[in-house]
């Protein structure tokens, strides 16, 4: 299901933002799925940060999760733009680093909307 959110929310950003660009439908559903495994890294990744920030005993252990979790959140959007060019070679370009982050936002947001809307309405009674 993300996949497909990401798939028509990348084909609007194609369609309405000039930077980014994709040369197929074919491309932008195989962007779709790298997004997705991308971001799932990244946000496993965070989960551990946020987890070792959250038992760090001594000030210098917080300090250093938290480093760490200032540097995830604009390197991953760095790794994203990077291996996108590395595995479409041009033919696939995300904008640059704000459009980037604008784009997983969206993302983002698009998914959890579509997960809340598809969620079974509680049970009454």
């Amino acid at each position: 299901m993300d996949v497909l959110v990401y798939v028509v929310v990348l084909n609007l950003a194609i369609e309405y933002f000039p930077a980014v660009i994709s040369e197929t439908f074919t491309l932008s559903l195989l962007t779709a799925v790298v997004l997705k495994l991308v971001l799932e890294g990244v946000r496993a990744l965070k989960r551990l940060v946020l987890a070792r920030l959250r038992t760090a005993a001594r000030p210098v252990q917080k300090a250093t999760a938290a480093a760490m979790l200032v540097l995830l959140l604009p390197g991953s959007k760095i790794v994203v733009l990077e291996v996108i060019a590395l595995l479409f070679a041009g033919r696939v370009q995300l904008g640059g680093f704000f459009a980037v982050t604008g784009l997983i936002l969206v993302l983002l947001a698009a998914r959890a909307g579509v997960r809340w809307l598809l969620a079974a309405p509680p049970r009454v009674g």
